[in-house]
């Protein structure tokens, strides 16, 4: 089974206001198509791990790997190119752009990438939709859509560019117990239809006990 994402001995300090050692020697990896949850009580380090793993933080010790490449000291650019193309982002508020359609929210980051013409993004912008259940949206503005679509719109947007794991910072943490299984389900069926790897923070123990594996933190150690 091909690894996904590994972290080696990954360390990180805040320098102020004192020095901190907020993680401690983080080592794991995500297999293709696993679904992993990571929980752990608030300040344990969980958010700031996503952002390293994620490449949006830099400042780290130890090395992290993409798709069995190493992505640690490289350039800003690359990185942008890197996450754009192999990671999709899924957070607790979707940051949708209100006054732009469903459709032209799922194709903005496939028009960064700028790998496809503009025909073929509408076009899998609508697929990912379908797949979804939410195509009858695509002309709606995202300001007037429910916040269970919302959250749908941006799982679609975040699958556009068909990345290799898609990470979700308490994608249910704004949702109602319907909405929330209605994420999950989504979630469950990519990694096991798409072989798409997926790795949650979540503070829903009912979530992450259905997931394949929980990653559990307690000040700034992997604990299980």
């Amino acid at each position: 089974m091909s690894i996904v994402l590994e972290a080696k001995h990954i360390n990180k300090y805040f320098k102020k206001p004192v020095m901190f050692h907020v993680l401690k020697d983080i080592n794991f990896q995500i297999k293709k198509g696993e679904f992993v949850s990571i929980m752990g009580k608030s300040g344990c380090g969980k958010s700031t791990l996503l952002y390293i793993l994620s490449t949006m933080d830099t400042d780290y010790e130890g090395e992290l790997f993409l798709n069995n490449k190493l992505i640690t000291n490289q350039s800003r650019e690359h990185l942008s190119y890197l996450r754009n193309k192999h990671i999709g982002f899924v957070f607790q508020f979707h940051y949708l752009l209100s006054e732009f359609s469903v459709l032209e929210n799922v194709m903005l980051p496939a028009k960064k990438l700028a790998k496809k013409s503009h025909q073929e993004i509408e076009h899998d912008a609508m697929e990912k939709l379908k797949m979804l259940n939410i195509d009858h949206l695509a002309l709606k503005r995202a300001s007037r859509i429910s916040g269970g679509e919302k959250q749908r719109v941006a799982i679609a947007r975040a699958l556009i560019n068909n990345p290799s794991i898609i990470m979700g910072d308490e994608p249910t943490g704004n949702l109602d117990s319907h909405n929330a299984e209605n994420v999950f389900n989504i979630f469950e069926r990519l990694s096991n239809e798409q072989g798409l790897s997926l790795l949650v923070v979540t503070h829903d123990g009912d979530f992450a006990k259905k997931t394949d594996r929980i990653i559990q933190m307690e000040d700034g150690k992997i604990m299980t």
